[in-house]
C-alpha cells in the first residue's frame, strides 16, 4: 500500500475510480483509518463520490468503531444524493446496528426506496445482536425475500438465546438447507449440552464437511466427553471424505491430554507434521501442552523450541507444564527467557510462575513475584494466586503465616485454598490448623466427604483413635460416600478407566492375579505397605 499510495500521490488529477481502488486496497488490507483520513482528503478537493465509495468508507467506519466519523459520512450521503441508494443505505445500517443506536438503523431502513434481501438481512442481524428477536422475527415475516443467508442468520438468533425448540422449527421450515444450515444446528445442540440431540443431527446430515465435524468433537469437548472426542476423530479419519483441520487436530490433542492418551497424541503429532500443519501455532500449543499432561515435559519441551512463531500461550503453556512436573528453576528461567524475548506475561503467567516457586519452597521469591505482577504488569491477583501464595507458605511449613494470609486477602477464601491448607496440616501434623480447615471446608462443601477422611488420616496419624471413629460416625451420618480413585491408562488404542476395588473389566481376574504377583515382589524386595494410611483413606 505504501507504493501504492506513492504513485498515487504523484496522478496530478485522481478521479473518483482511483480514490475508489486505494479506498479498497486500504480496507482489505486493515488499514481503515487511512480509508477515513483519504476520504477526508478526496471532500477536500471537492471530488464528488459515488455508490461505491460510501460502502467502503462506512465499513471503515465501523471496523475501528468510529461512530462520529460514521455519521459525519452520513450527513455527507444525505447532501450527496444517495440517501435512498440500496447499497449506501446496507452499509449505514449495518453500522448503526452493530455500534450506534438501532433506532437510526431503522430510520435509515426505511428511507430506503429499494430494500433488497441484504438490507433485510442487515437490519434483522441488527436486532438479533441487540437481543431483540421478536423484532428480528416481525421484520423476518415480512422480508419479501428471504435466501439462505437469511434463514441462517435467524436460526442463529434463537440459537443464541437457546431457544433450540423455535430454531428446530425454523430450521424445519427452511425450504433449501445446506451444509452450513446444519452446522448452525449443529453447533446450538453442542452449545446448550444436549449431545444425544447433537449426535442425531450429525446422523441426519445429507452432506458434512470440516465444520461439520468439528461441531460434533467440539460439543464432545465442551461437555467434557473426551472419550467421545477420540471415537469421532478416528471416526473422521476412517470415513476419509473430509480431512481434519488445525482446530479439529487441537481438540483432540487436547483430549488426549485430558485422558492421557499419548500414544494417540504421538500419531496426532505425527500426522500434523506429514500434512502441513508443523508451523501451525495453535497445534504446537496443543502439542506442548499435551505432552507436558502426559508427563513427557521434555517432549513439551522440544515441541516448544522448535516453533519459529510463539504467542504468550505458548510460553504460559510450557512454564506452567514446568512448574506441574517439579522443574521450578528451569520454569523461572524460561520466565526470564520471556521477558528478554518482549513478551508480556499476565495472570495465567503468574501462576506457573508461583506454582514453580512453591515447588521449589522459594517463599521470599514467590512474595517478590506476587508483589510485582501489581507493581510492574498492573496484573490484578485473583483468588487463583492467592490460592498459590497459601500453598507455597503451607508446603513450607509456615501453616500460621498462610492462615495469616488468608485472613488479610481481599476476598474469602474457596474450598480449594482450605483444602490445600488441610493436605499440609498432615504432613506438619498441625491439628489445630487442620480442625479451622475442615470446619470451613464443610461450610463450602457439606456432601464432600473427603475432607473428613483427610482429617481423620490426620487424627489416625497422631493416634487419636476415638477422634477417628467420630469422624467415621459424622460421615456415616452425611449418608454420602467417597468417591473411589479413578485412573486412566491407554490399552491398545483406547482409554480405559479404572476404579479402586473395580471388578467391571472382562480381564478382572487376571488384573488382579498380576497386582497380587507385584505385591508378592514388592514384599520380597523388603516393601511394607502402610496399612494405616489405606485404612484411614477408605
Amino acid at each position: 500500500m505504501a507504493c501504492a499510495h506513492k504513485v498515487f500521490d504523484q496522478i496530478p488529477d485522481p478521479n473518483v475510480s482511483l480514490f475508489n481502488a486505494m479506498f479498497r486496497g486500504y480496507a482489505v488490507n486493515g488499514f481503515f483509518r487511512e480509508v477515513i483520513i483519504l476520504f477526508k482528503k478526496m471532500k477536500g478537493i471537492d471530488l464528488k463520490p459515488n455508490c461505491y465509495t460510501f460502502p467502503i468508507v462506512l465499513k471503515s467506519c465501523l471496523k475501528i468503531n468510529a461512530l462520529i466519523e460514521g455519521e459525519e459520512v452520513h450527513c455527507f450521503v444525505i447532501k450527496s444524493g444517495f440517501r435512498a441508494n440500496q447499497f449506501v443505505g446496507t452499509a449505514l445500517i449495518e453500522m448503526y446496528s452493530s455500534e450506534g443506536p438501532l433506532g437510526d438503523a431503522y430510520k435509515v431502513f426505511g428511507e430506503m426506496l429499494q430494500r433488497n434481501v441484504v438490507a433485510w438481512t442487515s437490519m434483522i442481524n441488527g436486532y438479533i445482536l441487540s437481543g431483540d428477536i421478536v423484532s428480528a422475527r416481525r421484520l423476518f415475516d415480512l422480508a419479501p425475500e428471504r435466501d439462505i443467508v437469511l434463514w441462517n442468520i435467524m436460526v442463529s438468533g434463537y440459537i443464541e438465546l437457546g431457544a433450540m425448540v423455535e430454531a428446530r422449527k425454523l430450521f424445519h421450515g427452511m425450504p433449501n438447507r445446506d451444509v452450513m444450515s446444519w452446522n448452525t444446528m449443529l453447533h446450538g445442540y453442542a452449545n446448550v449440552g444436549d449431545i444425544e440431540a447433537c449426535e442425531r443431527l450429525f446422523e441426519e446430515m445429507p452432506e458434512r464437511n470440516t465444520f461439520s465435524w468439528n461441531g460434533l468433537i467440539g460439543g464432545y469437548a465442551r461437555n467434557g466427553c473426551f472419550s467421545e472426542v477420540l471415537g469421532a476423530f478416528k471416526t473422521m479419519l476412517v470415513d476419509g471424505k473430509v480431512l481434519p483441520n488445525d482446530a479439529t487436530l487441537v481438540t483432540a490433542l487436547s483430549a488426549c491430554a485430558r485422558l492421557g492418551a499419548l500414544d494417540l497424541g504421538k500419531w496426532v503429532h505425527a500426522y500434523a507434521e506429514s500434512h502441513g500443519y508443523k508451523g501451525n501455532l495453535y497445534v504446537g500449543n496443543a502439542l506442548i501442552d499435551m505432552y507436558a499432561k502426559c508427563g513427557l515435559i521434555e517432549n513439551a519441551l522440544s515441541v516448544f523450541h522448535s516453533m519459529d512463531k510463539k504467542d504468550l500461550i505458548s510460553w504460559n503453556t510450557i512454564i506452567g507444564g514446568l512448574a506441574m512436573h517439579g522443574h521450578g528453576a528451569d520454569a523461572l528461567s524460561l520466565f526470564s527467557h520471556m521477558k528478554n524475548a518482549g513478551e508480556k506475561p499476565d495472570g495465567i503467567t503468574f501462576i506457573g510462575i508461583l506454582c514453580a516457586c512453591s515447588h521449589l519452597g522459594l517463599v521470599e521469591e514467590g512474595y517478590s513475584y506476587f508483589n510485582s505482577m501489581v507493581k510492574e504488569y498492573s496484573i490484578k491477583p485473583q483468588i487463583e494466586h492467592y490460592g498459590c501464595m497459601v500453598d507455597l507458605l503451607a508446603r513450607a511449613g509456615l501453616l500460621s503465616q498462610a492462615v495469616d494470609f488468608v485472613r488479610k486477602m481481599p476476598m474469602e477464601a474457596d474450598a480449594v485454598i482450605w483444602a490445600a491448607l488441610l493436605g499440609a496440616c498432615r504432613v506438619y501434623r498441625n491439628l489445630e490448623v487442620a480442625e479451622h480447615a475442615l470446619q470451613r471446608l464443610i461450610e463450602f462443601e457439606p456432601k464432600n466427604p473427603a475432607n473428613y477422611v483427610m482429617l481423620s488420616n490426620i487424627y489416625g496419624d497422631l493416634g487419636r483413635w476415638k477422634d477417628v471413629a467420630r469422624l467415621k460416625v459424622a460421615i456415616r451420618d452425611t449418608g454420602l460416600k467417597k468417591l473411589p480413585g479413578c485412573s486412566l491408562i491407554e490399552v491398545n488404542d483406547g482409554v480405559v478407566e479404572f476404579y479402586s476395588l473395580d471388578e467391571r473389566h472382562p480381564k478382572t481376574k487376571d488384573i488382579y492375579g498380576t497386582l497380587r504377583g507385584l505385591t508378592k515382589l514388592l514384599r520380597s524386595s523388603g516393601y511394607i505397605p502402610d496399612l494405616q494410611v489405606l485404612v484411614h483413606g477408605t
